[in-house]
Formats: C-alpha cells, sequence, structure tokens
C-alpha cells in the first residue's frame, strides 16, 4: 500500500494493517481530532468522533485505491463523519440540554473556551465557528489547513465553482460576524 499525502509523501508500503493504522494516527491523529472540533465545537465529542475516524480507517484501510492522496481521504473520513454525526438525535439532544443550561444559567462556560488567549484571535475563532458548517468547512480547510481550491473539491466532493462560491459568501459572513462580535473593520 503506498500513498502521497497533499503535501510531501507517507509511504505505508510494506506495513501491516495494525502497523499502517498506529502510524496514521500518530501522524494526523492531533490534526483530524482539531479538524473534528472545529465541526462540533466540543472536544469531548471531537476525540470521540476522532476514534470512530480510527476505527473507519482501520477498517477501510484495505478499501483505499489510492485515487486520491491519502491525507485526503482520511480527512473525508473525518468530515463526512463529523457531519453525520451534527445530523443525529444524539446532537440534537444535546445541543437542546446545552440551550436549557445556558437559559437556565445564564451562561455556558467550558474550559474550551479558555484555549485563545489574544482577544481579537479569540474574536476571530468565535466568528468562524458561528458560520454554517458549508462555510467553516472551506475556511478551515482553505486558511488554516492551506489547501487548494482543487484539494477541497476532492475532500468534499463538490465542484470548484462551488468551492469559490462558497469562499466568497464565507469571507463576507466572517466579516459580518466578526464586526458583530466586536471585532475591527
Amino acid at each position: 500500500m503506498k500513498s502521497e499525502g497533499l503535501r510531501g509523501s507517507i509511504s505505508i508500503d510494506g506495513m501491516t494493517k495494525d502497523d499502517a493504522t498506529v502510524y496514521l494516527m500518530r501522524c494526523y491523529g492531533e490534526e483530524i481530532k482539531r479538524l473534528v472540533y472545529t465541526f462540533v465545537k466540543n472536544w469531548q465529542q471531537a476525540e470521540d468522533i476522532t476514534q470512530d475516524v480510527y476505527i473507519a480507517l482501520y477498517t477501510k484501510l484495505d478499501t483505499f485505491r489510492g485515487e486520491s492522496a491519502l491525507k485526503s481521504w482520511i480527512y473525508t473520513i473525518a468530515i463526512n463523519k463529523s457531519k453525520d454525526f451534527l445530523k443525529s438525535w444524539s446532537y440534537r439532544k444535546l445541543a437542546l440540554t446545552d440551550k436549557f443550561t445556558a437559559n437556565s444559567n445564564g451562561s455556558v462556560d467550558s474550559a474550551e473556551d479558555g484555549v485563545v488567549s489574544n482577544s481579537e484571535d479569540e474574536l476571530l475563532y468565535q466568528a468562524v465557528l458561528s458560520l454554517p458548517i458549508k462555510y467553516r468547512e472551506v475556511i478551515l480547510l482553505h486558511y488554516y489547513k492551506e489547501f487548494s481550491i482543487r484539494e477541497i473539491c476532492e475532500l468534499l466532493t463538490i465542484n470548484e465553482s462551488t468551492v469559490k462560491t462558497r469562499l466568497s459568501r464565507a469571507r463576507t459572513k466572517l466579516q459580518d460576524s466578526y464586526i458583530h462580535l466586536g471585532g475591527e473593520r
């Protein structure tokens, strides 16, 4: 099994399925968890979904055909698992519980909210997380993960013009959200 990464190459030639999975988890584990977090906005859920990604990676590794980069394939699994979670009843139930708790307690603060220390970075971070998923994912993949538009097309299985349109609309929404949160123009 051989694959090329999006930037640089990763070879899993000659490795057993177990060794290849462990190796890929070490290479991409934290990156995948951060990507998943940008979708679900909860570190515990991100860790759980990341574990699901590892399981899917292990069970499906022998089906990887090499038509795309291995990193791209793993990101696609992570994105799909994140979207599946957001569609699930357990997520909707959790979101309703959080809203109820926020209304009864005044606010819900978590340890994750304290991660970003710089106030401008925190505003931008909050503005990005407030975007609808279809805009958030293209912003994160393009600007934070530095994927090209072509690579984003492959990851999200959408055409290039859709990615460009979403990026344009996302920038506009991001600017509006950032200003609304108190950032400067």
